[in-house]
C-alpha cells in the first residue's frame, strides 16, 4: 500500500507559503513604499512560521487522495496553503478578541506590534496601535488566502466547484466565532451553546470543510463527501474538547498559550458548562466569583481546576473525547476512500486525540 506522506505535505505547503510571502515582499520592495509597509507581511511571516500543526492543509491534501487515484495536481498544495493563510487571519483576529498575550510560545501579533511599533508611546496608545495593526495583518492574510486559491492554476471546473465549499467554510467559522464571543463572560450549565460553537468553529472549519475542499478538487461524488463528514464531525468535536482541556489544564511550555486566558475570559466551554451543572453551593460560589475575572491569578485558577476535577467535568470531557475519537475511526471502516488515505486519516485522528499541545 502506498503511504500518504504527511511530513512531505507539510513541507510542500510551507514552501508554497514561503514562496508566496517572498514574492509579496519582493513586490513591495520594487515600489516606493515607506519602510513601515514591510511590517505587515514580515509580521505575518513570523506568525505563520512560529509553529502550527498545518492540520487543515493536511486534511485538504488527504481529501484529494481519499477521492481519487489520479496524480495530485500541484495546485492542490497551493489551495491547501490558502486554507492555512485563512487560518492565520482567523487566529490573529481571535487573539485580539480574546486579549491573548501568547500564541505558539511567542507574543501574539498585536502584542508583538505594540512592543515593536509603540516605542515612545504611552502604554494605552501602544496597545491601540498593536491592536489596529494586527487587525490589518489579519485582513491581509484574508485577502492573500483568496489570492493563493485563485492563482493555484487549478482546472477551471474544479475551481468553480470548490469555491462554494470555501465560502460556506468561511460563513460557518464566522458564525461559530460570533457565538463564542457573545457567550463568553457568562458561562452557565447550558451545554447546547458550547456544543454548537464546537460544531461550527472547529468541527466543520477544522476538519470537514478542509477534507471536502481536497475531495471536491478531485471530483468527489456525494458518497465520498458524506463519508468525509461522518469522519470529520466527531473528530473535530474531539479536537476542540481537547483544546478546551488544554486551555485550562495544559502545560504552557507545550501548548505555547497561557492556561489562564479561557478562565479570565469566562469562555463558555463544555468543560465549564458541566461544572456549573454539577457544582454544589460552595463550588458554585467559586465558579461564579472567579470565572470571567480578568484579574484571575494562578492560585485562583488552581481553585477553579479543583472544582472542574471534583465535579467530574474533566473526566466527562475526557470520555467525550474518547467516544468521538472511536466514532471517527469507525467511520473509516466502510468509507469509500483509498486505503492510503484511510491510513493517513487514522494517523491524524490518533494524533489529534492524544495531543498535549
Amino acid at each position: 500500500m502506498d503511504v500518504v506522506d504527511l511530513t512531505g505535505i507539510r513541507r510542500t505547503v510551507d514552501a508554497c507559503l514561503e514562496d508566496f510571502l517572498r514574492r509579496k515582499l519582493s513586490a513591495a520592495a520594487d515600489h516606493p513604499q515607506p519602510s513601515e509597509a514591510f511590517d505587515a507581511p514580515e509580521a505575518l511571516h513570523r506568525f505563520l512560521f512560529a509553529g502550527g500543526k498545518r492540520l487543515r492543509p493536511l486534511l485538504c491534501v488527504v481529501g484529494w487522495h481519499a477521492a481519487t487515484s489520479e496524480r495530485i495536481h500541484p495546485g492542490v498544495y497551493q489551495a491547501a496553503a490558502a486554507l492555512e493563510m485563512f487560518h492565520a487571519f482567523a487566529l490573529v483576529h481571535d487573539d485580539v478578541m480574546d486579549r491573548s498575550d501568547t500564541r505558539r510560545g511567542q507574543p501574539t501579533v498585536h502584542r508583538e506590534l505594540a512592543d515593536r511599533l509603540g516605542a515612545g508611546l504611552d502604554r494605552g496608545e501602544a496597545e491601540h496601535l498593536g491592536l489596529s495593526t494586527a487587525i490589518l495583518v489579519g485582513d491581509l492574510a484574508l485577502c492573500w488566502s483568496d489570492e493563493l486559491l485563485h492563482t493555484a492554476h487549478l482546472p477551471a471546473r474544479r475551481l468553480l466547484a470548490v469555491l462554494p465549499v470555501v465560502d460556506v467554510m468561511r460563513d460557518e467559522v464566522m458564525y461559530g466565532q460570533y457565538l463564542d464571543v457573545v457567550s463568553a463572560g457568562k458561562p452557565t450549565g447550558d451545554l447546547a451553546t458550547p456544543l454548537e460553537v464546537i460544531r461550527y468553529k472547529t468541527a466543520k472549519y477544522t476538519v470537514e470543510r478542509p477534507l471536502h475542499t481536497g475531495a471536491v478538487l478531485a471530483g468527489a461524488d456525494s458518497a465520498v463527501l458524506d463519508a468525509c463528514t461522518d469522519f470529520a464531525m466527531p473528530l473535530g468535536e474531539a479536537f476542540q474538547l481537547r483544546d478546551d482541556l488544554l486551555g485550562v489544564f495544559g502545560d504552557p511550555a507545550r501548548t505555547g498559550k497561557s492556561r489562564l486566558d479561557d478562565l479570565r475570559e469566562g469562555k463558555h466551554t463544555v468543560l465549564l458548562a458541566l461544572a456549573f451543572r454539577r457544582a454544589g453551593p460552595g463550588q458554585r460560589e467559586t465558579l461564579d466569583t472567579l470565572v470571567g475575572d480578568p484579574g484571575l491569578t494562578e492560585d485562583d485558577a488552581a481553585r477553579v481546576r479543583e472544582v472542574l476535577t471534583a465535579t467530574g467535568a474533566r473526566d466527562t470531557v475526557e470520555q467525550m473525547i474518547r467516544t468521538r475519537h472511536e466514532h471517527a475511526r469507525r467511520a473509516l471502516d466502510d468509507a469509500p476512500f483509498r486505503a492510503d488515505a484511510v491510513s493517513a486519516l487514522r494517523r491524524i485522528s490518533d494524533s489529534a486525540e492524544a495531543r498535549t499541545s
